[in-house]
């Protein structure tokens, strides 16, 4: 599959992404990571190994949205909070003001 990484192009397949990581331990997750065969690797650490490029050029995000199209699985910030529900704009502006939005009928 061709995808691009830090803006340069790369023919990528599931079982060159699994040679490519095989012996290779896994660095400590503090973001989104990727599991590849039974270990779970930062995703920054399987794009630096995959493409040989340094970790500051490209975004995890990039690196996630390759290997979930390879069909890997990908994982979110293990810490990150799941998305809050969306307040109306009446809710919004009683918050902002310290006051508690009014019952809605």
């Amino acid at each position: 599959m061709r995808c691009v990484i830090a803006r340069y192009p790369f023919d990528l397949t599931k079982a060159g992404v699994l040679e490519s990581m095989k012996g290779v331990t896994p660095e400590p997750i503090t973001g989104e990571s990727v599991t590849v065969g039974r270990r779970r690797y930062p995703a920054k650490q399987v794009g630096q190994v995959v493409t040989r490029q340094d970790r500051r050029d490209f975004t995890s995000g990039e690196v996630v949205r390759a290997m979930t199209r390879l069909g890997f699985t990908c994982h979110a910030h293990p810490d990150a909070e799941p998305p809050a529900a969306a307040l109306s704009p009446l809710e919004t502006a009683s918050e902002l003001l310290g006051h508690p939005a009014p019952a809605q009928d």
